[in-house]
């Protein structure tokens, strides 16, 4: 699924190519992944402008006229496609909307994605989102606020870093390469961690983050335009390469459970305080 670095680039790309577009016509082809009914959904965003698109966390936020927001979630994975006038696009969608000038964007979803309607001052009640963390691409992921998330916890290093309430937008996808790069093990106590290490991860999270988004994020996700990102198979370090030799020290790298996931991990590079 995508995470950080594709979504903060497939909302960039939306804020430049479609902020001051007026939403004309909707066609809904699966009602459930909305918060609202079909007909009051339609009713609701016909002739919105689009005012400006952000992401918070994995989600993004498409702030319109009114005081309303369309907030999109591709799920476990999908597309958010935007073609011009005329141009060929996949027909298979959740949902489409057509804009003033007959450009369109079509979101599909493989699993759980969501379409939601918000007023402004319906935010801070929304359950799915009003939580979400800094993300390490924001302003305000400083070290001292990096830091803060660190204090008189007790939990495993790995549910830290994926809990959308501490850190938004990392998921299972960076997190192996992240720690490896750290030298820390994902089931290391949060409260035996040296002020040494959180700095050096925190650094390390911003800089691995920043390469996956100047390579426009994984090779088989897809950007606004439909095309694919440039950080490859090749381009882990140890995530998904299962028994092939660490490539600091050879030793082969694992595949282990880490509570409701599993984590790649060199056996020998990450340590593991108890």
């Amino acid at each position: 699924m995508p995470e950080l670095p594709e979504i903060y680039n497939l909302s960039m790309q939306m804020d430049l190519t479609l902020k001051h577009k007026r939403i004309s016509e909707v066609d809904i082809k699966q009602e459930k992944c909305l918060n609202l009914g079909k007909e009051e959904f339609i009713k609701a965003i016909i002739n919105k402008e689009i005012l400006r698109s952000f992401n918070k966390g994995k989600w993004v936020f498409i702030e319109l006229s009114d005081q309303y927001y369309l907030l999109l979630n591709l799920g476990m994975g999908g597309d958010i496609l935007y073609h011009e006038s005329g141009q060929k696009y996949e027909k298979e969608y959740q949902c489409k909307f057509v804009f003033n000038d007959t450009s369109e964007v079509i979101c599909r979803f493989w699993w759980i994605g969501r379409i939601e309607l918000l007023k402004a001052h319906e935010l801070a009640k929304h359950n799915a989102t009003n939580e979400i963390a800094y993300s390490p691409f924001d302003e305000e992921f400083t070290l001292d606020y990096f830091k803060e998330q660190f204090k008189n916890k007790r939990m495993r290093l790995k549910n830290l870093i994926l809990d959308q309430r501490k850190i938004g937008g990392i998921g299972n996808a960076y997190i192996h390469d992240i720690l490896f790069e750290s030298g820390l093990h994902p089931l290391t106590p949060i409260d035996k961690m040296t002020p040494e290490q959180i700095e050096r991860l925190y650094y390390i999270i911003k800089s691995y983050l920043i390469e996956v988004y100047q390579k426009k994020g994984l090779y088989y996700e897809r950007d606004l335009f439909g095309t694919r990102g440039g950080f490859k198979d090749t381009d882990f370090r140890i995530g998904y390469h299962e028994n092939r030799p660490c490539p600091k020290c050879t030793a082969l790298i694992q595949k282990i459970k880490t509570g409701s996931t599993s984590s790649y991990i060199c056996p020998v590079c990450q340590t593991h305080n108890q």
